[in-house]
């Protein structure tokens, strides 16, 4: 990383692709190796909320969310000082960039141990299925990357993203943290899924974190050849291969469950993959927008 090199390492959502968010050069390794359009934003991570300090402006809604959910799985999008040294690149040269401060030990011994901040977008190429183990990586970027194996995503999902640059802040992207988690903090708190945000923030191209197999959502049939990602005590059946996100319904165990899943399915003898409907509430609401992304054209 003190390089100008890249590192893929282990946080609590899902494994990242990081470098110097200082070194335009190492944010351009990112953008080439990912496949990864400019003007989609990369988060940067840091280990502190002091290290966000020096380089971002936080006003009080900041500090509510920051003082609940730091270190772990959120993301503010913050309006960066004057002097901050971060890579205009990796913000498709605004102002505002995505800061999150990770959980994961090995992430938060990473950042420790170097004296900047990392920019990392997931480790997958663009548009496809996150990993949240290391044998969900491609295999280009397990060959050209270094890798730090932490084992299993504890949550399985991305985090998620909020505006809090005005009296109204915003969730951008849906992520582990949910939208009932943040009203009781914040009650006005409201989902903004609207394509104006997409180079303010990442996840938001209409298609992503997609299989290479395609797939189809809220299936009230399986047909012949596809394989079932089930849920819950559905009566669905598959031909060919089915998992079962949670039997029980659980919709925690179900988000750590889906890329895993996905990625499974996906290297499966099969002609595509058929979703069962999922509740549409709390992480189920996470769970559906990767699932929505996924599946579109």
């Amino acid at each position: 990383l003190k390089k100008g090199g890249l590192v893929i390492f282990p946080t609590e959502t899902v494994y990242g692709l990081g470098g110097d968010a200082t070194n335009w050069s190492a944010i351009k390794k990112i953008y080439e190796i990912k496949k990864r359009p400019l003007d989609n934003p990369i988060i940067c991570h840091f280990k502190n909320i002091e290290a966000i300090e020096e380089n971002f402006i936080l006003n009080d809604i900041a500090y509510k969310l920051a003082n609940k959910f730091w270190p772990g799985p959120l993301t503010l999008i913050l309006e960066k000082k004057k002097l901050s040294n971060i890579c205009p690149n990796l913000s498709n040269q605004k102002n505002y960039v995505g800061c999150r401060i990770p959980s994961n030990s090995i992430a938060q011994e990473l950042l420790w141990n170097i004296d900047f901040p990392i920019a990392a977008p997931s480790a997958n190429i663009s548009t496809k299925l996150s990993s949240t183990k290391v044998n969900h990586l491609s295999k280009k970027l397990k060959k050209e990357i270094f890798v730090l194996n932490g084992g299993r995503s504890l949550y399985g999902l991305e985090s998620t993203i909020i505006n809090v640059n005005n009296k109204n802040p915003k969730i951008l992207r849906l992520g582990s943290i949910t939208q009932e988690q943040l009203n009781e903090l914040i009650p006005d708190i409201v989902f903004e899924n609207n394509r104006r945000f997409s180079t303010s923030s990442p996840g938001q191209q209409k298609k992503h974190y997609a299989p290479n197999l395609p797939i189809r959502i809220n299936v009230n049939e399986v047909l012949d050849g596809e394989a079932l990602l089930n849920f819950g005590k559905s009566k669905l059946k598959s031909n060919t291969i089915e998992l079962n996100l949670s039997s029980k319904g659980d919709l925690e165990e179900a988000a750590k469950n889906l890329y895993d899943y996905l990625h499974k399915l996906d290297n499966s003898k099969c002609t595509g993959i058929a979703v069962a409907p999922i509740p549409n509430h709390n992480l189920g609401k996470t769970i559906n927008d990767r699932l929505t992304r996924a599946s579109a054209n």
